[in-house]
């Protein structure tokens, strides 16, 4: 079977004229097995896949420099320069002083000598040290966002990634950022879905030209944040059912029309395959009103995120609750 040709979009504030896949694979998982990611990392470049995003927190890093450095080496791709590789600051270094130390170490457990884009994971800072996933409330530190934005600025001049941008930022967040950047995000990566569409936020992005990318596409099932609504939609399934489709690949399908970009996760070569069939066909405007009709629920409740220690009444006072 012959590699898809994934479309691409145009990231405007790179380095030069830098374009990203609008299909990435994810990997972000609970529990990693270095063998069968590695494997699908594989697999996935053999089917046509070229944008891979993890992050410091996933734990993937290392595993995904492995399966680039077995890919260039079998010759699957001709150079590092066809990958388009993310990577994420988590908390814990979102700190002036440590960006550019932590990107070097992203960069070192990648064996990569850059980064296509390199994303701010959460508009908060935690005490540095170790990362953790689970950071404690009291814990929790407003982001000193002009500090870090000028050095996220600065790894880019320095050529260790070729772009910059955002993930989990609401409309406030980026005008914030905006107000003061010299370089303005390329691409605020959330949580966004059929189920969780974004409307408000895609459209002040596409303002601002901004790409948004969704993670949890499909809803993130088999994850402990995931959720199995987005699959089992009744709208979804009839739209599925009455195309000849699987229900990702409606949803997949949906994000691409809609303007956004993605990032799914999946180690099965089937699903790999089927993911990314979704480029010679369209969803009816019919098939885009039901779907626009979904009653919406995010996967991270917001009752959930109560703080009573913290300097905060909630995590939503560090988003604005908007993402």
């Amino acid at each position: 079977m012959a590699a898809t040709q994934i479309p691409e979009v145009v990231l405007e504030s790179s380095n030069g004229r830098r374009t990203m896949p609008v299909l990435g694979f994810g990997t972000g998982a609970d529990k990693l097995q270095p063998d069968v990611f590695i494997a699908a990392v594989l697999e996935a470049i053999k089917l046509g896949y070229r944008h891979f995003d993890t992050a410091a927190i996933y734990g993937s890093e290392q595993s995904l420099g492995e399966a680039i450095a077995q890919a260039l080496k079998l010759g699957l791709v001709g150079s590092r320069d066809d990958l388009f590789v993310t990577s994420k600051l988590w908390a814990h270094d979102a700190h002036p002083h440590l960006v550019i130390p932590a990107l070097k170490k992203s960069l070192q457990n990648l064996q990569l000598e850059y980064l296509d884009l390199y994303l701010i994971h959460w508009p908060i800072s935690a005490p540095p040290g170790k990362l953790t996933l689970s950071i404690a409330e009291k814990d929790l530190m407003p982001m000193d966002f002009k500090g870090v934005w000028a050095d996220m600025e600065e790894a880019q001049r320095l050529g260790l990634t070729k772009s910059i941008g955002v993930s989990n930022f609401s409309s406030r967040k980026i005008e914030n950022l905006l107000s003061f950047a010299t370089i303005p995000p390329s691409v605020d990566q959330v949580e966004m879905n059929p189920l969780w569409q974004q409307k408000r936020l895609r459209d002040f992005c596409k303002a601002k030209g901004i790409v948004v990318t969704a993670f949890s596409p499909l809803g993130a099932i088999g994850t402990s944040w995931g959720t199995n609504h987005v699959l089992e939609s009744k709208v979804l399934n009839e739209i599925a059912e009455a195309r000849g489709k699987t229900v990702a690949q409606v949803c997949i399908r949906w994000v691409y029309q809609v303007g956004a970009t993605l990032a799914v996760k999946s180690y099965n070569k089937e699903r790999l395959k089927q993911n990314a069939q979704v480029f010679d066909w369209e969803l009816s405007q019919e098939d885009l009103d039901k779907i626009s009709q979904i009653p919406q629920r995010k996967m991270i409740r917001r009752e959930d995120l109560i703080s009573a220690n913290g300097p905060y009444k909630s995590l939503e006072d560090l988003w604005d609750g908007e993402i």
